[in-house]
């Protein structure tokens, strides 16, 4: 069968330094018309400027030196200019990784829709309203009439994502490059998007390269699948295929560092070391240096691709050579109750924290005279403690006040009311000094440590300025007091996994999972009891991932911490957390034990949002609950139970009085009218 897209030893250069950097070396693959290919690997193995070599979009300094792309036998790489743009947003579209920044803020989204189709389109200013109408309606956006009219700022996330979506449509296109289109969605708006590209690949008969590092949204939505690594591809495979043997070192090492439940008591597998950089001449194998099964011949002879089963194909000298092969990986393990644990028991002694009836509402200021026209309520009664030494993530969509949550009490913002104790201490009535002494027990992790850190300081002045601020036994002016100093953050460098002589550097020169290492650092350097993580994983991938929550660990066993895990990924929640609070609009709806609730979810949000995590398992052995709509606005909240929108199982009363609490067993509780009254 012809190809729809053969892409064909591909080699992409970026000129950006004293060296070329090899973005894309000697890429080949192939994707039939219909199917869904996936391009999976870490950040810095070229899969994104893969992306732009088939779009010709590459940055300046960037240039395509070798090899061919064909679209439907069509060659890419010839067309001129004037040509390609013709190929651009009409035969192929492309949605890009972050939908603020490929949309522009100052064009309403009908607009922006609109020059896509004057582009490569003769249509009439009549005719395109309407097909702007029928997009919008088509990717699921509700009253399309009106909100053509509105600006990007005005759509939420999952909105704006399928407002690129609808852009991306609008030329028709035969083929559509995803790059990363889930990465910041939560779990229910990921699932919506997801299941709209299915859709719209269904009615169109369209292919899609899904670029992404999320393995369960590859096994969600991939026909075949290429593990990319240094700017080559190293295994393809079906994803049938790939899922239940992953045959390359690498790849089976992404699927020991993900975190899953059976393996809470014990680390995660953690690939050592970090990509190369492109700009390197490779001799041997690019994995080699990370690869516990390497030998000399690794680094001398680059590996051929060997078949290992019909349509799966690896490049490894494991294979090559006969050599005993490491057992393949079963990507759906099942494990015992005995094997996971059972939930611990509830700590006898007094919380470290503890809020109650936590409200914290920002005033709507309209007129000339700023007037008070409205609240919007961001958390609105919220119950919480968490115990010495553990630790309660809190889940939720965004925009439901989590983070909300962690700046109140860190006193960031003010609470409008209610009570936030920390180790017997009110923090609410505390003057600014009294605050200021309390301040080195609690801290937070920001889930992008690149914004957190001052870009001007190198990283041992980033640690100093918190131990000088914060702990009054650092706060020598003595020399010996200095010494001290460095000796201290030495440590806490050295504690994170990071050598001493990085206390020099700044904090660009450092990878993702370095810097949020480093974040993790300054918090601790003052000794704090509590940690608020807010999405401290969010944006890592896999590898750098299993980093970070091993090294969280293992500073709460070493120190005794405990953490507020802030997050939408439930398989973090079900590998490190105790227990598990889960917030919609303002309030926590279900609590419990992570494996109470994740096992026996109660509140008919909790078991949509647990069906739609994209899961390394078969689809036919769970039921996926879709959810309509989005999360009602905090300034307009529905009167009774807030979900009752969008509930499934709504009632009468859920829509006139806010459901009480129902207990099942001594640590788990849910609001909800199901277990109130007859259903």
């Amino acid at each position: 069968m012809k190809p729809l897209l053969a892409i064909d030893n591909l080699r992409t250069i970026l000129r950006t330094g004293a060296q070329p950097v090899r973005a894309v070396d000697g890429l080949t693959l192939e994707i039939q018309r219909g199917e869904t290919f996936a391009l999976l690997g870490e950040s810095g193995c070229g899969k994104s400027m893969t992306a732009l070599s088939i779009m010709r979009l590459l940055p300046d300094g960037g240039d395509i030196v070798q090899g061919s792309i064909r679209l439907n036998g069509d060659e890419l790489l010839t067309l001129p200019e004037a040509a390609m743009r013709a190929v651009r947003g009409g035969r192929i579209g492309m949605i890009f990784q972050e939908p603020m920044l490929s949309l522009n803020p100052v064009m309403t989204v009908g607009e922006q829709i609109e020059e896509v189709l004057a582009r490569h389109f003769t249509i009439g200013h009549a005719a395109a309203q309407a097909r702007i109408l029928e997009l919008l309606a088509q990717v699921g956006i509700p009253d399309p009439a009106r909100r053509k009219t509105e600006y990007p700022f005005q759509f939420s996330g999952g909105m704006k994502q399928r407002v690129m979506i609808a852009m991306a449509l609008a030329g028709q296109p035969e083929l559509l490059i995803a790059d990363e289109p889930t990465t910041a969605l939560d779990v229910t708006i990921q699932a919506q998007v997801l299941d709209l590209m299915r859709d719209l690949q269904r009615q169109m008969d369209m292919a899609i390269l899904l670029i992404t590092h999320d393995l369960g949204v590859v096994a969600e939505m991939a026909h075949r699948i290429a593990v990319m690594y240094a700017g080559e591809a190293i295994e393809t495979a079906s994803r049938e295929h790939f899922f239940k043997h992953p045959a390359h070192p690498y790849s089976q090492k992404l699927f020991a560092a993900l975190p899953t439940r059976h393996k809470r008591n014990q680390g995660l597998s953690v690939i050592s070391g970090n990509v190369p950089p492109l700009s390197e001449i490779f001799v041997g194998c690019r994995f080699a240096d990370r690869c516990d099964r390497a030998w000399a011949k690794c680094r001398q002879v680059a590996p051929p691709w060997t078949a290992v089963a019909p349509g799966h194909r690896v490049r490894c000298h494991l294979y090559a050579t006969g050599e005993a092969q490491q057992p393949a990986i079963n990507a759906f393990p099942q494990h015992s109750a005995a094997e996971v644990g059972q939930p611990l028991q509830p700590a006898e002694a007094t919380p470290l924290l503890k809020v109650d009836d936590l409200r914290v509402h920002f005033p709507i200021h309209k007129g000339l005279f700023k007037r008070v026209a409205g609240q919007v309520k961001a958390v609105d009664g919220l119950t919480l403690d968490i115990a010495y030494g553990k630790t309660l993530a809190l889940v939720g969509e965004s925009g439901c006040g989590k983070t909300t949550v962690g700046k109140a009490i860190l006193q960031l913002i003010p609470a409008t009311a209610g009570s936030i104790c920390l180790d017997g201490v009110e923090l609410s009535g505390l003057h600014r000094r009294q605050l200021l002494k309390k301040r080195a027990q609690f801290q937070i992790i920001f889930q992008d440590p690149y914004s957190s850190l001052n870009p001007r300081m190198r990283i041992a002045e980033i640690i100093e300025e918190g131990m000088q601020a914060l702990n009054h036994n650092l706060m020598e002016t003595s020399k010996a007091g200095k010494n001290r100093t460095g000796q201290d953050i030495d440590a806490l460098l050295q504690q994170v996994g990071l050598p001493v002589e990085a206390k020099w550097r700044y904090p660009h020169e450092f990878s993702g999972g370095q810097r949020q290492r480093i974040a993790i650092a300054r918090a601790l350097a003052v000794n704090p009891q509590l940690l608020i993580c807010d999405e401290p994983t969010s944006a890592l991938d896999v590898s750098v991932q299993a980093q970070i929550l091993n090294l969280l660990k293992t500073l709460q066993q070493d120190r005794g911490l405990a953490y507020l895990f802030i997050t939408h990924n439930i398989s973090v929640v079900d590998y490190l957390a105790d227990e598990m609070a889960v917030m919609y609009l303002g309030r926590i709806i279900e609590r419990g034990y992570v494996t109470e609730v994740l096992d026996d979810p109660k509140h008919p949000y909790t078991q949509a949002l647990l069906s739609a995590v994209p899961a390394i398992e078969s689809k036919d052995s769970r039921a996926v609950i879709r959810l309509e709509g989005e999360l009602p606005s905090p300034a307009n909240a529905p009167a009774g139970c807030h979900f009752h929108p969008r509930c499934p199982h709504v009632m009468p009363i859920c829509r006139e009085v806010y459901p009480g609490v129902s207990q099942f067993g001594s640590t788990h509780m849910t609001h909800c009218h199901l277990y109130n009254s007859a259903f």
